[in-house]
């Protein structure tokens, strides 16, 4: 065995030994780098006649060729082996059931609006809807509020572009705007009955939907939810608001021993007014009483703001929030939790 053959079995030996690429690049540098072996030998031909050169420099070439070729067949081998270790790693088990996607829910408030809802269709109650963006008259004046009213301020109402100055648009601040609205529909396709002095079907109907104040904390939201209610017709008394109000809630919680209390107040579109008080008989919140809605008698001036003469149709209105009965249901203190879309929280209510 020749020099040059040798060369080439330690080469290919160095290579098989190398276990990783780095490895692999130092032990090419011996052979075939800048001042590797077979680099030297190349150089080592300048010294040899022109004969010597060629026939030397061939041999040399073949020690070379024989070289690179174990240099590509251990890289080959290498990624071979390192794609062996990926694919274990990666493995798939085709005999495992597939993964589902998630299944998503209704949020919390969604739950508690649709359970308002079947429990006031259950009493003959229509569901209404209508725009988040209001003018003021739906929003303010047809509601008996005046134009000097706290409420119409900048510090409490979300302003928005279009109208007039006269009368602005804004982000509706309650869902009562859809009372008057659904009211003024109904007498319009009653009108020619109205006018006959015969009795026009009585008004039933529950407006949720999303409201906006400029007000955040623990128990206030800039954007939240409300539910407004009205029932219109010849003899409907505050009784009726009572008995209805008070079979909505022992409904919506599930509980027979559910007390009201009834406490005078002021709304300019109700008069009376009132503010209902609930007070558990049993669980964490018992014997303490808790503000869930506001109502009373439809002010004479709503009426007239509907089509109808208040001499002769008279009824009730109510607003409640379903943030807040949400709150009560699931035992949440915090009403920022609803709105921070952290699927931690809201996951719980699936």
């Amino acid at each position: 065995m020749n020099e040059l053959d040798a060369l080439v079995q330690t080469a290919t030996a160095q290579f098989e030994q190398a276990t990783t690429v780095t490895d692999l690049e130092n032990a090419k540098a011996q052979f075939l780098g800048k001042s590797g072996r077979v680099t030297e030998l190349m150089k080592g031909l300048a010294k040899l006649s022109v004969e010597e050169k060629k026939a030397q420099g061939a041999v040399i070439n073949q020690a070379k060729q024989a070289i690179e070729a174990a240099l590509q067949n251990r890289r080959a081998a290498l990624a071979r082996a390192e794609l062996e270790i990926q694919l274990k790693a990666e493995a798939l088990d085709v005999t495992l059931p597939g993964r589902q996607a998630g299944i998503g829910g209704l949020h919390p408030v969604s739950r508690t609006i649709e359970r308002i809802e079947a429990i006031f269709n259950s009493m003959g109650f229509d569901v209404a809807d209508g725009p988040e963006i209001e003018s003021d008259w739906f929003n303010f004046t047809a509601l008996n509020t005046p134009a000097d009213h706290p409420a119409r301020s900048m510090h409490d109402t979300f302003y928005v572009e279009g109208g007039s100055a006269e009368a602005p648009n804004l982000l509706r601040t309650h869902t009562s705007p859809m009372q008057i609205r659904h009211a003024v529909q109904h007498v319009k396709k009653y009108r020619a009955l109205i006018d006959a002095g015969q009795d026009m079907p009585e008004i039933r109907v529950i407006a949720p939907g999303r409201t906006y104040r400029v007000d955040s904390d623990a128990t206030h939201s800039p954007m939240f939810h409300q539910c407004e209610g009205l029932w219109i017709g010849r003899n409907v008394s505050f009784k009726d608001l009572r008995v209805i109000f008070t079979e909505f809630c022992r409904t919506y919680f599930e509980s027979d021993d559910l007390v009201l209390r009834f406490r005078p107040s002021f709304f300019p579109f109700t008069e009376p007014s009132a503010e209902v008080d609930i007070q558990f008989a049993s669980g964490p919140l018992a014997g303490r009483w808790l503000e869930v809605a506001g109502c009373g008698q439809v002010h004479p001036n709503v009426v007239r703001n509907m089509g109808l003469d208040p001499e002769h149709y008279i009824g009730f209105a109510f607003g409640m929030g379903p943030d807040r009965l949400t709150m009560l249901r699931y035992g949440v203190n915090d009403l920022r939790l609803f709105f921070d879309g952290d699927l931690r929280f809201l996951s719980q209510f699936q």
